[in-house]
């Protein structure tokens, strides 16, 4: 063998050697870009099945339309009824010796509110005894005069005067006891202690007044204390000129407010204020509230809602809806316990449901409960 032939051979095997390791390199890529996934054309993503390995968690429900009410829903805050809120003042002045009631006390009828050493009522009282006095004199020189005149011992215009100054004598009487009864005060056991009695049941809603001072009856700068009957309150809403036309006296109003999210109070609406605020553009809207228990407090925030109309949409509880970001979805049932995902538009919040706007048809069967439980299955 030559020396030429010898060279040639190592040079044969290097080559071929190259060679299978291309081959090797390219058959690698092939496969790689085979596994890869193919765009979709236009840019559309690939449909993803859902399945799950225990069924026994999921809850579905076939998608119907519904009647859901359209509400115009005005912001609102309870009030006291204005006609039922007895702002208590002392029908005398004097010092105040005890308060016997606290804020939001409730009181009934006839208890006691508080007392006062009152120099008004020990006037009173002095008055009171001087006319019964001077009537008792009357009254005996009246029957002197009678049993005179029968006996013509006097004139009969001495017996007619005597007759006026008793009749006198009873009108002062008659005076003097009621300015005592005005005071609330029985005539026949009043003392120098002025007691003050609630008006009428209710809540105490405030005290302005404590021991020691001295209040000036009726024109004293405010009240002793001020007492609510709370079993009917007023919801009092604001609604925009441009909502005027939705609303009418006697409509059917809902009252939620926030401290009871789950209850709604029903009531009508009541009075339509006829003038606009000029700062807010508003007009006020009553509702009246029964109020059983005083749960609405005065001052309470809340909602009132006025029916408009009644609409057809598609309802889902909000366990249906599965939301990531900004999108929101369902899980459609499929045959053969397959289910896809399914990106729908929400409407309104109705409670614990949501109105879907878009991306769901009736007769559609969704995933109401268990949606977590689904893994992806197939990929075409």
């Amino acid at each position: 063998m030559s020396l030429k032939k010898i060279d040639l051979i190592p040079r044969l095997t290097a080559a071929m050697v190259l060679a299978i390791a291309l081959v090797g390199c390219g058959t690698a890529k092939t496969r790689a870009a085979s596994a890869s996934p193919r765009p979709r054309r236009n840019g559309a993503p690939k449909r993803i099945d859902y399945a799950a390995a225990d069924s026994s968690g999921i809850v579905t429900t076939v998608v119907q339309e519904s009647n859901v009410p359209n509400y115009l829903p005005l912001p609102a805050r309870i009030e006291a009824d204005p006609t039922r809120v007895v702002h208590v003042y002392p029908p005398a002045g004097g010092r105040i010796l005890a308060m016997k009631v606290r804020p939001w006390q409730w009181v009934s009828r006839g208890q006691t509110l508080a007392i006062l050493d009152s120099p008004d009522l020990t006037r009173a009282v002095a008055d009171y005894h001087k006319a019964l006095a001077d009537y008792e004199v009357k009254q005996q020189a009246l029957a002197r005069a009678k049993d005179l005149l029968a006996h013509n011992a006097i004139a009969t215009k001495d017996y007619q005067q005597a007759g006026a100054d008793e009749q006198s004598a009873a009108a002062d009487v008659e005076a003097a006891r009621e300015e005592i009864v005005a005071m609330g005060m029985d005539p026949s056991r009043a003392s120098t202690h002025l007691t003050l009695a609630a008006p009428q049941s209710g809540v105490v809603l405030d005290v302005g007044a404590a021991p020691g001072e001295y209040s000036n009856a009726l024109a004293a700068a405010q009240p002793l204390c001020t007492i609510a009957d709370l079993s009917r309150v007023w919801a009092v809403g604001d609604i925009y000129e441009k909502d005027l036309l939705a609303v009418r006296p006697g409509l059917p109003a809902e009252v939620l407010v926030d401290a009871y999210p789950d209850q709604i109070w029903r009531g009508r609406v009541g009075v339509l204020s006829d003038a606009v605020d000029p700062v807010t553009r508003t007009l006020h809207v009553r509702v009246v509230l029964p109020n059983p228990g005083a749960r609405l407090k005065p001052s309470m925030f809340g909602i009132i809602r006025i029916l408009r109309s009644t609409d057809k949409a598609i309802v889902l509880p909000a366990t249906a809806v599965i939301r990531e970001g900004a999108m929101a979805y369902v899980y459609v049932a499929k045959a053969n316990g397959i289910y896809q995902k399914q990106v729908v538009t929400l409407g309104r919040a109705l409670g614990s449901s949501l109105e879907v706007a878009e991306g769901l048809r009736p007769g559609e069967t969704v995933v109401t409960q268990g949606a977590l439980l689904l893994r992806e299955a197939t990929e075409n």
